[in-house]
């Protein structure tokens, strides 16, 4: 499970290094991302460009970190891949997520 994280006063991205969020790594996506985002006073970025695949348990993973999301401190959903994209459709949790598009992600990189 390979997570990066860079910080500056206005935000916190973390960017998600692994290509499956699923059953073997979703117990410790859930940890490690409670554990950054304990610390964060200001919006979280969550960078999913290289997920491709999640499955139920990675769901789950996704709600408890939201859940886990200090009070006032926004988390956003950026750069989903369409597959990635489409479990949070069916689920209907794009209504509870909020979600960029990848080029606003790239928009802050350039």
């Amino acid at each position: 499970m390979n997570l990066t994280v860079t910080s500056d006063t206005c935000k916190t991205v973390v960017k998600i290094e692994d290509r499956r969020l699923d059953a073997a790594i979703s117990t410790r996506f859930k940890d490690r991302m409670r554990q950054i985002v304990s610390k964060c006073k200001n919006q979280v970025t969550l960078d999913m460009r290289q997920v491709d695949f999640m499955d139920s348990s990675g769901l789950g993973a996704m709600i408890a970190v939201h859940k886990a999301m200090p009070a006032g401190v926004p988390l956003i959903l950026s750069g989903l891949t369409p597959n990635v994209g489409r479990v949070f459709k069916l689920t209907r949790m794009d209504t509870v997520f909020v979600i960029e598009d990848s080029s606003d992600l790239k928009r802050e990189a350039g």
